[in-house]
């Protein structure tokens, strides 16, 4: 017999592993209880800080993430990591299987890994991620890191999901053109260079701090009175667990610095902005998903229409959201 939310919302409290991993795979699959399990938990969230992690495939993202999962236990902060992978084009599920690479926390209680599947979700991450985040947060983990697919145009969605954003690099890549050509730069709270003993890792550090300070003399002077955040790039050699105190600190520091300037309470509502948001697009989405053929007259007109070259595409559909505004 399938458990109630309420059952589950009881044991997630117990810290039962099962029903964190039943919420989870709630939240995943878009069930129809998924408005229940937020409505739920969401008054329970709000504590956690959530690390969003980004970079090219080939920079080490999930070593660096386990790496700094370790790194965070040194310091007796329970981690929850959420691993967003490529999907399977036949199964929909994730292909990198994350939890299989990052065996060395199996056996500890205050670590949980899940990965999940980006399903085409052209941010890097999946839209399950936000929710599934909540989940993480309700569960009372200290740290919730989110690892992304890779860097792409519109990869910096992660920024709106993270309380701290980290990109990572790696020599002899070409990443400091990429991260430009990106726009990671502006979403970026913390640089690593990862596999720093490789050739190449000072001039990418060069790179990247003439291209940070470039960005920061064309913007419009700060009048806020703030001292601007500058990110800080740390080199890491996560194989071997180099380089990470300092990433924890540049954390410390990073959440430090949104306290004291309020531009934490900023990026909250920032965040809750985008969360309604992506919920109101995918509702959309899904009320015309489900209209098939012959269930709505004015869907079906307005194909008609489009089909014998009577109506353009933008303003059928145009007229189909002013009908579904009441208008």
């Amino acid at each position: 017999m399938a458990q109630t939310v309420e059952e589950l919302v009881e044991g997630l409290e117990r810290g039962e592993r099962r029903a964190l991993a039943r919420l989870l795979t709630l939240v995943e699959d878009g069930a129809e209880r998924l408005r229940e399990v937020v409505a739920t938990l969401y008054p329970r969230t709000g504590n956690a800080r959530v690390i969003g992690i980004t970079g090219s495939p080939g920079v080490g993202k999930s070593t660096l993430t386990n790496a700094i999962a370790t790194a965070l236990r040194a310091a007796d902060r329970s981690v929850a990591i959420l691993a967003v992978d490529p999907s399977s084009p036949f199964s929909g599920g994730a292909l990198l299987g994350d939890r299989v690479r990052m065996q060395g926390h199996h056996a500890d209680p205050n670590v949980f890994i899940r990965s999940m599947a980006s399903r085409g979700h052209l941010g890097g991450l999946s839209f399950a991620s936000p929710q599934a985040v909540l989940v993480l947060d309700a569960a009372g983990f200290d740290d919730v890191i989110v690892e992304t697919v890779g860097v792409g145009q519109s990869e910096v969605e992660v920024a709106a999901t993270a309380d701290t954003t980290v990109v990572a690099l790696a020599p002899g890549m070409g990443d400091g053109i990429q991260a430009a050509k990106a726009g990671i730069l502006e979403v970026a709270d913390v640089f690593v260079i990862n596999k720093a003993d490789a050739t190449g890792a000072g001039k990418l550090e060069s790179e990247l701090r003439g291209m940070l300070e470039m960005g920061h003399a064309l913007e419009d002077p700060d009048t806020s009175g703030v001292s601007p955040w500058w990110p800080p790039i740390v080199r890491t050699v996560a194989v071997r667990g180099e380089g990470l105190d300092e990433v924890v600190a540049a954390f410390g520091a990073h959440a430090d610095w949104l306290a004291d300037s309020g531009r934490g309470a900023r990026r909250r509502r920032d965040r809750a902005l985008h969360l309604i948001r992506e919920i109101a697009l995918e509702q959309v989405r899904l009320r015309f998903a489900r209209i098939d053929a012959g269930d709505d007259p004015l869907l079906d007109k307005l194909a008609d229409q489009v089909a014998r070259r009577d109506l353009d595409p933008y303003a059928a559909a145009d007229e189909l959201l002013e009908a579904l505004d009441g208008g």
